[in-house]
């Protein structure tokens, strides 16, 4: 078993192809968000493409929550954004999810072995997953970083910092974006995560719309032990659940 760090959709399409476990890593802040939903009790999350594809879906279950954002801030009707630190009312209800970038590449992963979210706030639970899981199909992982979907030549500063925190809990060998992988580690021994993702280039875009808080609480690392873990594809999207770790 290797593992791969991947930027964005050819790392989904990787993991596809090879049949891996695929994680995504979309630290500011639709790991961090999907995973703090579940850590507050939602019961399943629905991942889908689009604004529209989200009210669809509420439409087919009227007591769900839409979560999610456009431009970092939730669109018209939605009950919540993508924020970590405002899931509270997600407890004992199904959540409607979509993002710019975290929730299309969870989409695009869909038929990998495995597929999983992972960022700083649940590392080495979704490393301890993904080594699992990836031991069980005799196969490799693709660390993705997610960068930005409409933007791929976009700086994915805290993602790569992210992922590669994840894969350094994992403890499995780097083969394709091993130098990437070597940088990141190096740069977070002497800056530290905190201060990477405060430096990151999305930092500017959430402290646009007000939501520099978020920056100190997704590099927050092990705060929950959630993964969410794609499970099942539906009409109206690709149903996500907390991952049952083993033992």
């Amino acid at each position: 078993m290797q593992s791969h760090m991947i930027q964005g959709l050819d790392g989904c399409r990787f993991a596809v192809e090879h049949r891996c476990v695929a994680v995504i890593v979309d630290a500011l802040r639709a790991s961090a968000t999907a995973a703090m939903l579940l850590d507050a009790g939602a019961t399943e999350l629905i991942f889908v493409k689009t604004v529209e594809d989200a009210y669809a879906a509420k439409a087919a279950y009227p007591d769900a929550l839409l979560a999610g954002e456009r431009g970092g801030l939730p669109p018209a009707g939605f009950d919540i954004g993508n924020s970590p630190r405002t899931v509270g009312m997600a407890n004992g209800r199904r959540v409607i999810f979509t993002t710019t970038t975290g929730s299309q590449w969870l989409i695009e992963s869909w038929g990998a072995a495995a597929v999983f979210m992972g960022t700083t706030v649940n590392a080495s639970a979704v490393a301890q997953a993904a080594v699992d899981a990836a031991q069980a199909a005799n196969t490799d992982i693709v660390w993705i970083p997610a960068g930005l979907s409409t933007d791929p030549a976009f700086s994915a500063q805290e993602d790569w910092v992210a992922a590669t925190v994840i894969a350094s809990i994992a403890d499995v060998e780097v083969k394709e974006g091993r130098a990437e992988y070597d940088h990141w580690r190096a740069r977070i021994e002497q800056e530290g995560v905190p201060a990477l993702f405060h430096s990151a280039p999305h930092a500017a875009k959430l402290r646009a719309v007000n939501l520099a808080d978020d920056l100190d609480y997704c590099s927050q690392v092990n705060l929950t032990d959630q993964v969410p873990v794609a499970v099942a594809r539906t009409a109206e999207g690709i149903i996500v659940h907390k991952h049952e770790m083993k033992g």
